[in-house]
């Protein structure tokens, strides 16, 4: 693609995270002024990473939502979720007071620093991620990765659970 949605693939797939890759130090910033640091604050849980291209998304919002509506169930399984995106702090805020978003929210995340630690895709005109999710094992490492190009193509609750639920019946070949 050329043009203001130009994403440039080449630079993500330098640092495409697949399974059994460890999951990257992040330091993402909250709306409450907390630093939230994956994957070490998912440890010891399975743990979801959502990457969202902003609030004026509406599959990316559909996404956070079922997320949310999911929560009980994401507890009850022991899976942690996080989102972020480059939106400003105020615009991440208003997000998740519109949308009650209970699970942490980074905001005003550097995309590019961001794809050259996960691979994940960028728009360069405006600059944000596009939709990238990982599940993550309880020792940090990447179980599935889920890059888009663009809009649709994201992880799904159900789909997660069930992914976890087989995990944890799984004998570990370790």
């Amino acid at each position: 693609m050329t043009g203001k949605h130009r994403i440039d693939q080449e630079e993500a797939l330098m640092a495409l995270l697949g399974p059994g890759d460890v999951f990257p130090t992040l330091t993402i910033d909250q709306v409450d002024g907390q630093k939230l640091t994956l994957p070490d604050a998912l440890a010891g849980s399975f743990g979801v990473v959502l990457f969202y291209r902003g609030s004026w998304c509406p599959y990316c919002i559909a996404q956070l939502r079922a997320f949310q509506r999911a929560s009980e169930r994401f507890a009850e399984s022991g899976v942690k979720v996080v989102a972020l995106s480059v939106d400003d702090e105020s615009e991440t805020a208003e997000m998740i007071t519109k949308n009650g978003i209970t699970f942490p929210v980074g905001h005003s995340i550097d995309a590019a620093q961001v794809s050259s630690a996960t691979g994940a895709f960028v728009n360069t005109q405006p600059v944000y991620l596009q939709s990238t999710g990982f599940v993550l094992d309880p020792s940090g490492k990447v179980v599935v990765s889920v890059f888009s190009s663009g809009a649709i193509g994201r992880l799904v609750p159900d789909d997660v659970l069930g992914l976890v639920r087989y995990a944890n019946q799984t004998p570990s070949s370790n």
